[in-house]
């Protein structure tokens, strides 16, 4: 054998290659990727111009004051918090430390990509459990659960279907898997949802030994660009992130910028008003135009093309593009006539819908 060759779970593994747009000069609307259309808070800039002065040192191992000001913000226990590069970090190191050769990891079948990438990377095999109309189907996943089962991966609200499922179905899922299998709960685009069924998944964790809520501050607080994710949960999950994270692995900028991101509630409160005003307006336009759109809870849509012989998704791609408007194709989670499309902001909203129009109407 190759003593260079990496695992044979790695060579499934294919990377990710986000939409990115010709370096040509012009100004693009990028609805490609799930960023906040407002970007960061005001507090959270003057957070980072700060830090600016301070690159020079290392950040805080321990992550202390954005565990705390986390904790103050949730209402959580800071001990049982730990934060990382990016909840996709957080992801990757959950699945080395509680899986590998062997062992079988649950996930669902249009859930976020980066549970496949995790669990091939730590040698695991991926069980994928259908789902019914972009839904999670909470049985089918317990009816896949074995004694290998060591982790579930969850993702809700999901992307890239936006679609959910409420807290008695989360409830459902924990007490039909096996003890033994940690049930990891994306609540990503949780700030989102405000819907009186829905919960991030708090309660659960503090009533399960068993049970990590993952977040993330690239959404809702528009720090996608420094990367910093962070996970609640048992101490015994917690202790074991901790053992194999790298030391420094959150920067002094990204730590010092999403603790006051965390005090601003009226920059928050923008965020969702807006997605609460675009994201219905960009459904109903979207629909006008002639594409199936599924029932979002996030900052996205996500809209089929229609079956036309003469016209297809990458049609409607290169199309876009010419406009010089980026949309996701979501091929990769065997949706082929689909197109992801993040909420913008008002005029990149009803350009794109002008744009869509040219060639679908």
């Amino acid at each position: 054998m190759d003593l260079l060759s990496p695992r044979p779970s790695v060579g499934q593994i294919k990377p990710y290659r986000p939409v990115r747009p010709p370096r040509d000069g012009r100004r693009w609307i990028d609805l490609s990727l799930t960023h906040n259309p407002l970007g960061p808070s005001p507090l959270a800039l003057d957070a980072y111009c700060e830090a600016a002065t301070r690159i020079h040192c290392y950040p805080d191992w321990d992550q202390e004051p954005l565990r705390h000001a986390i904790a103050r913000r949730h209402a959580i226990d800071a001990d049982h918090i730990v934060c990382t590069a990016g909840s996709e970090e957080l992801i990757h190191l959950v699945a080395q430390a509680f899986a590998g050769p062997g062992d079988e990891v649950l996930c669902h079948e249009r859930g976020y990509r980066g549970f496949l990438k995790a669990i091939r990377a730590a040698g695991a095999t991926a069980v994928v459990a259908a789902e019914r109309d972009m839904v999670v189907d909470v049985e089918a996943l317990i009816d896949r659960a074995s004694e290998r089962t060591r982790i579930c991966f969850l993702a809700n609200p999901n992307n890239p279907t936006g679609t959910y499922i409420p807290a008695d179905a989360v409830q459902r899922l924990r007490a039909g898997l096996p003890s033994h299998t940690l049930l990891v709960l994306d609540s990503a685009y949780a700030d989102y949802c405000r819907l009186p069924d829905y919960s991030d998944g708090t309660e659960i964790v503090e009533n399960s030994d068993n049970v990590l809520l993952i977040r993330t501050f690239s959404k809702m607080h528009g720090l996608a660009g420094l990367r910093v994710g962070w996970g609640y949960g048992p101490a015994t999950v917690v202790e074991a992130v901790n053992a194999i994270r790298g030391t420094f692995n959150v920067s002094l900028p990204a730590q010092l910028t999403a603790a006051a991101a965390l005090s601003d509630a009226e920059h928050e409160e923008a965020t969702f008003a807006h997605n609460a005003q675009w994201l219905p307006w960009l459904s109903r336009e979207l629909e006008r135009v002639g594409l199936r759109v599924y029932p979002s809870v996030c900052n996205f849509v996500l809209a089929r093309v229609p079956t036309d012989p003469s016209l297809g998704t990458q049609a409607v791609v290169d199309h876009l593009a010419r406009r010089g408007i980026l949309v996701k194709s979501v091929t990769e989670y065997g949706l082929s006539d689909c197109l992801r499309i993040t909420v913008g902001r008002e005029e990149e909203n009803k350009a794109l819908v002008v744009a869509l129009a040219e060639i679908l109407g």
